[in-house]
């Protein structure tokens, strides 16, 4: 067995969809199919594909899984995704260089920007 794709749960998908096409450079899979859609990496070099889910209750609380990205430069990327539409909602640090962003996406849905260790 091995991952297929990630699935988040969205109000709507033109906002979601715009978002993390343009913060993972995907290209969209499939368009709107029943209450799916999805987008995946332009080559097949190990990230996952998104499947969005529309469903008509918003999210409440904290999600009980997320996913986190590495990036080279955290606070540079972290500037991009905000400006792509993201929210910053805290750094955190355990200290020794271990430094991440905590992040939602413009349904809410959280995630993790990671500094990578130099």
């Amino acid at each position: 067995m091995r991952p297929h794709a990630l699935v988040l749960d969205v109000g709507e998908f033109e906002c979601p969809i715009a978002f993390w096409t343009a913060a993972l450079g995907s290209v969209e899979w499939f368009p709107p199919w029943g209450q799916f859609a999805g987008i995946k990496p332009p080559v097949r070099d190990g990230r996952l594909a998104i499947l969005f889910q529309q469903v008509p209750e918003p999210k409440v609380g904290k999600n009980r899984m997320h996913i986190d990205f590495e990036a080279h430069d955290m606070r540079t990327e972290v500037t991009r995704l905000t400006q792509l539409g993201a929210r910053a909602l805290a750094e955190r640090s355990l200290g020794e260089g271990s430094l991440w962003t905590v992040m939602a996406d413009p349904d809410g849905n959280e995630f993790c920007v990671v500094q990578s260790p130099e």
